[in-house]
């Protein structure tokens, strides 16, 4: 279904049933970079089979690295110590940010010449503030077309940490796990890392740091803003723990559970519970606001409708810092909602796959929704009235956004059909979420 040139969903009553989640993307990204460049096999199990980790894996095979895809999403990495086989190449990111930013500066520390470059939304990323902080080193990189964006240019240099590496972590978080995974190569005496202004999605940088430490390498953290990597005591830094299960998708996760709690439920998701890495797993708490009722275990989490007598979820104002992704389903949840519900500090969804205050903002507006949009905040209320939803005969644009177009599929549970464009936009992260969506949901 999702490879159509567009679907038209509902009118759906009900969600009910359970999933197994796919594989985190940002695990996974993260998981392959770290078997790449470490010593010995590793074995990557429920890894993500999407067009982001067809990206870094590409562009690991490029570099001269055994990748290996198997049955069940199994995925075996043949490390490379630290070193790189192939010292040129022209690599070609697509949209993956959780690829071209980490894979950067793990180049930047080769003594090789490498290009990177990716569709045109990906020239229109920030990747100045990690440029900037590997310069710092000594890396030399330079811009091909605008300053402060991809494509890039890498050329052989010679790095050398003299002192503390500074970044802003105000922008996207990417750019400071980037430097965290990279550093440890060349690091011949303990290297401090701080951070200038807000860290935003902090707990990306715990996934990151967890990784990390599965691969061998501790990172100290001695306060909020500062990171200190040890020395290196041997060639290869990082050491395959063998193997590695990915956990499921908490952004994946948030789209089901808001069925189960809009939808009535029960609605059980599998693969990720109480016991996360994954900071998106917060946007379990967040439905609880909202009224809904929630139960989950180590690695499952359930939602069976809301409290309220009227089964309606109540708006809710919140801090999205931790749960940048999953909020974007809270926008489209706000529409089942008895009052407005404003999401907070939600900078970074100007810099993602599209500028996702601005297009949820367009076609919220589009159902009929009441919305309010300032540069890191959006207000959403409901139509006031059955009567005011709007089924729009233009469909939903996705922006090249899979997370647009998973989120607006919820709209379908008012009993109304709602066209989705481009649809094939969701193999980013969930090739099959069409499929699964109607596995469960009911007229």
């Amino acid at each position: 279904m999702s490879g159509l040139p567009d679907i038209t969903i509902g009118p759906f009553k009900r969600a009910q049933g359970s999933i197994v989640l796919p594989g985190s993307k940002s695990i996974s990204n993260r998981a392959l970079l770290l078997a790449a460049l470490s010593s010995g096999t590793t074995t990557l199990k429920n890894l993500l089979d999407a067009d982001d980790t067809q990206v870094m894996r590409n562009a690991l095979r490029q570099l001269g690295l055994s990748v290996i895809d198997k049955e069940n999403k199994v995925c075996v990495v043949e490390g490379c110590g630290g070193q790189f086989p192939v010292r040129e190449a022209d690599l070609f990111m697509g949209n993956a940010g959780t690829a071209i930013r980490p894979l950067t500066a793990a180049l930047a520390m080769q003594g090789g010449n490498y290009r990177l470059s990716g569709v045109a939304r990906m020239h229109e990323r920030p990747i100045r503030d990690l440029v900037d902080g590997l310069r710092q080193v000594g890396a030399k990189i330079e811009y091909e077309l605008q300053e402060g964006y991809p494509p890039i240019q890498i050329s052989a240099a010679e790095i050398q940490i003299k002192d503390v590496v500074k970044v802003r972590g105000d922008v996207s978080s990417q750019f400071l796990t980037a430097l965290l995974m990279a550093l440890p190569l060349v690091a011949t005496d303990p290297v401090r890392i701080e951070v200038i202004g807000e860290l935003i999605s902090r707990p990306y940088i715990d996934i990151t740091l967890k990784l990390m430490a599965r691969f061998g390498v501790n990172v100290a953290c001695p306060d909020m803003q500062s990171f200190v990597i040890p020395a290196k005591t041997s060639d290869s830094v990082y050491k395959s723990p063998g193997q590695l299960s990915v956990e499921g998708d908490a952004s994946s996760a948030s789209y089901f559970l808001a069925l189960g709690a809009i939808g009535g439920g029960p609605m059980k998701v599998l693969g990720v519970g109480k016991d996360s890495i994954q900071g998106d797993v917060a946007f379990a708490d967040a439905l609880a606001l909202m009224g809904a009722n929630i139960n989950a275990g180590e690695d499952w989490i359930e939602v069976a409708g809301v409290k309220n007598a009227n089964g309606k979820l109540n708006g809710i104002t919140i801090d999205c810092t931790e749960i940048p992704d999953a909020a974007m389903t809270l926008a489209v949840a706000a529409l089942f909602a008895e009052g407005p519900t404003r999401l907070n500090s939600i900078a970074s969804w100007r810099v993602k796959e599209t500028d996702r205050i601005a297009a949820m903002a367009k076609e919220l507006k589009k159902v009929g929704a009441i919305v309010e949009e300032g540069a890191d905040y959006i207000v959403v209320q409901a139509p006031p009235s059955q009567s005011d939803w709007k089924s729009p005969a233009e469909g939903i644009d996705t922006y090249d956004d899979h997370r647009i177009a998973m989120c607006f599929s919820l709209v379908s549970l008012k009993n109304i059909p709602i066209t989705i464009n481009d649809p094939a936009c969701v193999n980013k992260t969930f090739p099959t979420y069409f499929e699964v969506l109607e596995s469960i949901v009911k007229t």
